[in-house]
């Protein structure tokens, strides 16, 4: 494998996908870098890019009235930085930014929807990746509010 598809290949997320689902995915990557405080994203921008972080970390925010930006959490290497490119309105519910220089393998998620829609063997495969990271923030968040609240009995 050579290039963009050998780093999609061994991003946690794509790891043991077939090879010619890695070919298909890369044709929609290219390489990004965001400068320390860079925003990847905006809350509410279209979702067009998901970004698989190779390097660095990346803090993920939201507006709170009378407090600005709030990390509710921050991610590093090995993660995704986007999940709501899979669904309509195809638009980010929160801000993305770089909290130290940060490389990411950038794809065109417009792209990688129409190659999954084209072959529904690859969308079923990209789809179970994606659900398990969601998941595994879903258990996350869970956990945090526990924290932040405790048991009520």
């Amino acid at each position: 494998m050579e290039g963009l598809e050998r780093f999609l290949g061994e991003h946690p997320l794509f790891a043991g996908l077939p090879r010619p689902f890695l070919a298909l995915a890369a044709g929609c990557a290219r390489n990004a870098a965001f400068q320390t405080d860079d925003y990847i994203f905006h809350s509410d921008d279209p979702a067009d890019w998901i970004h698989l972080i190779r390097h660095g970390r990346a803090a993920l925010e939201i507006a709170v009235p009378g407090r600005g930006a709030v990390v509710f959490k921050t991610i590093g290497e090995g993660d995704v930085v986007g999940l709501t490119w899979l669904l309509p309105p195809y638009r980010w519910g929160y801000d993305a930014r770089a909290a130290e220089p940060t490389r990411t393998l950038a794809l065109d998620a417009r792209c990688l929807r129409d190659k999954c829609e084209a072959d529904h063997d690859l969308g079923y495969e990209v789809l179970k990746r994606f659900l398990g990271v969601l998941v595994q923030r879903l258990h996350a968040a869970r956990l945090q509010m526990l924290d932040v609240y405790g048991r009520r009995r």
